[in-house]
């Protein structure tokens, strides 16, 4: 992904436990169009496992996952 690229849509779903960032990540993937990025904002530790593994069950691209302080940033192509 080019650097300034601006996602479509962001999340920010800090303070929020599985499954609720999961559940709202594929609503607006769900509401999406193909090649749309969406950014989700978590801080919930299982979303580590779980973010992927949504992105593999329907079929979108996580491009790339960073953390910082604790807080996960996931960037996912529709």
């Amino acid at each position: 992904m080019d650097r300034t690229e601006t996602p479509n849509r962001r999340l920010d779903l800090l303070g929020f436990f599985c499954p609720v960032p999961v559940h709202e990540a594929r609503k607006a993937l769900n509401e999406m169009q193909e090649g749309e990025l969406l950014e989700v904002h978590a801080d919930d530790p299982e979303t580590l496992q779980d973010m992927p593994a949504l992105c593999d069950r329907i079929g979108v691209q996580l491009l790339n996952i960073t953390e910082e302080s604790g807080e996960y940033r996931f960037l996912i192509r529709k």
